[in-house]
C-alpha cells in the first residue's frame, strides 16, 4: 500500500511569527527537555544505587548530616 503525501501550508499565524521569535521558543522548548532528559537519568541511576544497596546496612538522617557538616 502506498502512502499519499499532501503539501500542507503553514497556518497565518504561524507564518506571521518571526523567525527569532520561533526559535527561541524552541530554544526554550529544548532546554526544558533536556532538564527533564537529566532529572529521569538521576532517577535511573537513584533506583539502581537502591537496588544495588538493598540489604546492605544504612546510615540514619541524623549520622548522614554529621558526615556532612563536620
Amino acid at each position: 500500500m502506498l502512502l499519499k503525501i499532501e503539501k500542507k501550508l503553514m497556518n497565518s499565524a504561524v507564518l506571521e511569527k518571526p523567525i527569532l521569535e520561533r526559535l527561541e521558543t524552541l530554544v526554550i522548548e529544548i532546554d526544558s527537555l533536556k532538564e527533564r532528559f537529566e532529572d529521569i537519568e538521576d532517577l535511573m541511576e537513584l533506583r539502581a544505587a537502591v537496588t544495588r544497596n538493598d540489604n546492605k546496612p544504612g546510615i540514619s538522617l541524623e549520622q548522614a548530616k554529621a558526615r556532612l557538616f563536620n
